[in-house]
């Protein structure tokens, strides 16, 4: 009925961690890239561009894993459609942000600090 459970609870906290894990990844290479003396956004820009093969196998990877609990059907089939239904809508949700507006984030809190600093 799409309302949210103890399974779409367990779904959110999941997905969280492999969102934040994504992040994660994008923000360490360009942290990496800075230390080594590349601006922001060449820095960021190229942890985007190396990051977006593993970011993408792993959510292609959840979804593709999540297809059996939607188009299943049998005793208790609602829990597990609405794990899966959080997991892919957020997924789908989580990676566009994570490759869209974490760049954009990256550089501007970057640019921010410089700002205080000085």
């Amino acid at each position: 009925d799409g309302s949210i459970n103890i399974y779409s609870q367990i779904g959110l906290v999941t997905l969280i961690g492999l969102i934040s894990k994504h992040g994660i990844l994008m923000v360490e290479f360009a942290n990496k890239q800075r230390e080594e003396g590349k601006p922001v956004n060449k820095a960021i820009l190229e942890a985007a561009g190396l990051r977006l093969r593993p970011i993408l196998m792993t959510t292609g990877a959840m979804i593709f894993g999540c297809l059996p609990l939607i188009l299943t059907f049998g005793a208790g089939y609602e829990a597990r459609q609405a794990l899966a239904l959080v997991l892919i809508g957020g997924l789908f949700l989580g990676t566009l942000l994570t490759l869209g507006v974490l760049p954009m984030t990256y550089a501007l809190v970057h640019n921010w600090r410089e700002k205080k600093t000085s």
